[in-house]
């Protein structure tokens, strides 16, 4: 039986490599597991543009003609707008963590000074001074402390230019909003949040309410960084979708 190939995007911050324990509970004998590191992080930190369009054509020529997509947050972001942008490639889709956007012009003009003024303060002050002040966000926070380490390791690796470009570019204060285009996805879409992320739960519930053949997973006993805390559980997810 030919194997399915299933294309996995990081969230901001991270690269191809925070998939790795959820790419070893898919097994490689059902599965080819593709996972790269998008634009502005680890060895794709240096390509440009960093854009909607640059990453889509990138995962489109990695990809094989049809296969499976799944994102995490950013890449959650990204993989969405790809499934709309090519849906004659995309069998099925997984977003984890992610959003269709933001809907209000004024609260997307904010995001964008918000993440330009991010932007600026990685590249003035450095990734360790950004790492340390991202590790502490909200959305981080009751993270197991091995998880923790993992992900900001992961930080340290990258570079403060990457990382801004990416919010220049990937942002959701750029980012067009799709939530009136959710009932064009025709393919199964399953949307995975954390019991403890209870901001992006919620978003899963209305979007999986827009959605014509949406499934909604909360996985217990986590927060937003669903593949870094619960690899196997998520797996079973992509498993099963």
């Amino acid at each position: 039986m030919a194997r399915e190939t299933i294309v996995l995007l990081h969230g901001f911050t991270q690269t191809g490599r925070s998939w790795d324990a959820v790419v070893a509970a898919l097994g490689g004998e059902r599965y080819r597991a593709l996972a790269p590191d998008i634009r502005g992080h680890g060895e794709a930190a240096d390509r440009r543009p960093v854009d909607f369009l640059s990453v889509h054509a990138d995962v489109l020529s990695l990809a094989p003609r049809a296969f499976a997509l799944a994102g995490y947050s950013m890449g959650g972001r990204i993989a969405l707008s790809l499934a709309l942008a090519a849906p004659e490639r995309i069998s099925r889709l997984t977003l984890v963590g992610a959003s269709p956007g933001i809907a209000a012009e004024a609260e997307r003009r904010a995001r964008r000074s918000a993440d330009e003024a991010l932007a600026e303060r990685i590249e003035g002050e450095g990734i360790e001074v950004f790492a340390s002040s991202w590790s502490s966000l909200p959305l981080f926070a009751d993270q197991p402390p091995a998880v923790a380490a993992a992900a900001h390791a992961m930080r340290l690796a990258q570079s403060p230019a990457g990382l801004a470009a990416a919010l220049r570019g990937l942002g959701t204060g750029v980012m067009e909003p799709l939530w009136d285009r959710l009932p064009e996805l025709a393919i199964p879409v399953t949307l995975v949040a954390g019991e403890r992320d209870a901001r992006f739960r919620a978003i899963a519930q209305r979007m999986a309410a827009a959605i014509p053949r949406a499934t909604l997973e909360v996985v217990p006993e986590t927060g937003h960084a669903v593949a870094l805390e619960a690899p196997a559980a998520l797996a079973a997810i992509l498993a099963r979708g």
